[in-house]
């Protein structure tokens, strides 16, 4: 299954693959240290340290899993004329008055802190598909909400 990407979400994969990867000498170091300091079977330092190694190569296979089946995506095909997937999205909530703007974008690359929502979240579903000024209803958690879609930018 193909996992898609932004070209700058790639690319953060990327760093993280050589960050980790990176970390694998010292990760070594400590085994061998602990395996220096005698008797394997009661060594807690040295159980810890191939922990640590095990689960630094399985978040090494899982990100090169991710990047093998990574399909970027042509940012140079999207328009504003209805909202889509890395689109920008500026919403009114009818009710309270109040603005949001969100980017949506893959599973891979949300960040709620960076105001970037995936595209299966239920507000990203409710505007998928619809153009400036259109009103929606998003069946979120909280119940039935009502957004204005005020402004698509790229």
């Amino acid at each position: 299954m193909a996992t898609y990407l932004t070209q700058e979400g790639y690319d953060k994969k990327m760093a993280e693959l050589a960050e980790l990867e990176a970390q694998r000498p010292a990760v070594k170091q400590a085994i061998a240290e602990a395996r220096d300091k005698g008797d394997l079977s009661e060594n807690a330092e040295y159980d810890a340290a191939k922990e640590a190694q095990g689960m630094l190569e399985m978040k090494i296979a899982k990100i090169k899993e991710l990047i093998a089946s990574a399909r970027i995506i042509d940012e140079s095909r999207l328009n504003t004329e209805e909202v889509q997937i890395l689109n920008k999205v500026t919403i009114r909530n009818v009710a309270n008055g109040m603005t949001m703007t969100y980017t949506i974008v893959t599973e891979n690359e949300a960040n709620l802190r960076e105001h970037k929502i995936a595209s299966s979240t239920p507000i990203a579903q409710g505007l998928l598909g619809h153009k400036v000024g259109d009103i929606v209803q998003v069946k979120a958690p909280a119940g039935q909400l009502t957004f204005e879609i005020v402004k698509i930018e790229i």
